[in-house]
């Protein structure tokens, strides 16, 4: 995780979209410890009550769990739930908007599929 955050919105949101985005990226596992609160608060310099509130939200949406004197885990079905989520909010929040952009910019299907496959092949 990186130390920087900006001032867009809360640090325990920033830091709670950071460890969704390890579980999306597969850096850390189902059934696996998250780092916990004092060493995260520690690491980034930020209160430990920060770093609660972010893990709470992730405890009250079901992607982590508690476990008395171990820590915090990843629960199963994290990684395929948020998988889900993402992709319904990138069909009704995000594709639409850019439905809209390409229709502004005149653009045809065989020229973003050009775009696109230069893309991958730069990457």
């Amino acid at each position: 995780m990186s130390a920087e955050w900006n001032d867009a919105q809360p640090i325990y949101r920033q830091l709670k979209e950071r460890v969704v985005a390890m579980i999306l990226d597969g850096e850390l596992n189902e059934g696996e410890v998250i780092p916990s609160v004092r060493q995260v608060a520690v690491d980034y310099r930020i209160n430990p009550l920060t770093v609660s509130k972010a893990y709470q939200e992730l405890a009250d949406e079901e992607l982590v769990e508690k476990r008395r004197g171990l820590g915090m885990y990843v629960k199963p079905g994290a990684r395929e739930a948020l998988l889900e989520r993402e992709r319904e909010h990138f069909l009704k929040e995000e594709w639409p908007r850019i439905v809209e952009r390409i229709d502004r910019l005149g653009l045809k299907m065989d020229r973003l599929l050009q775009g696109a496959a230069a893309q991958g092949a730069s990457a």
